[in-house]
């Protein structure tokens, strides 16, 4: 029996995917989680094989989440389900670890069929992505997604650099290194062209 823990913030989407992989006589999902913090606290406590994120969630992304599984060594091998079909998702989660990386529009059948052959040791990503995904390169760093993803959320300089432990003069900074990386004119611009690349 393969062992699955959803992370999902979109408790119908949660509801579906569980029905539909219960369905399964050989899948049995054990566990599932509103938001990338929950699950990693999940897949800690149980015993899991697979772990099924969206990318986008509250408290940690399904990419951060992935990072956090590897860091710890965890066994669980993690898949993405997402809706975004960015090419700079899918590079960052295959830096992270990630073992599949599946679009939401994918035909049903399909997820079964990917859990599988990903329980098996293979990598499957959905192949319209793939020839994309190694054209783009994410220039930013770490520290500059970070405070681009706090100023899209509308933080001063002074919240962000108070949340991430950091002086307010290191985050203006990292936010004027990261615009003129992406020839942006100012934070809210940067942000938003880094999100359309799937680099945040």
């Amino acid at each position: 029996m393969i062992k699955i823990l959803i992370a999902e913030d979109q408790s119908m989407v949660l509801g579906a995917l569980s029905a539909l992989l219960n369905l399964e006589p050989d899948l049995e999902v054990v566990a599932s989680a509103s938001d990338g913090k929950q699950a990693l606290a999940l897949a800690k406590e149980l015993t899991v094989d697979i772990v099924l994120t969206d990318i986008e969630m509250p408290h940690m992304t399904g990419i951060e989440l992935a990072q956090a599984l590897q860091n710890s060594e965890h066994s669980a091998k993690v898949m993405i389900l997402t809706t975004f079909a960015r090419s700079g998702y899918l590079r960052r989660a295959m830096d992270s670890g990630v073992k599949g990386y599946l679009l939401k529009d994918a035909p049903s059948d399909s997820l079964a069929q990917a859990v599988r052959k990903i329980h098996q040791g293979k990598v499957i990503v959905a192949p319209e992505l793939i020839t994309q995904a190694w054209e783009d390169t994410d220039p930013l760093t770490d520290k500059e997604r970070k405070v681009l993803r706090l100023a899209l959320e509308g933080k001063s300089t002074e919240q962000i650099a108070t949340e991430i432990f950091l002086s307010a003069g290191t985050v203006r900074n990292y936010l004027s290194e990261a615009s003129s990386k992406l020839g942006a004119n100012n934070r809210i611009e940067a942000a938003r062209i880094a999100k359309q690349n799937g680099w945040l």
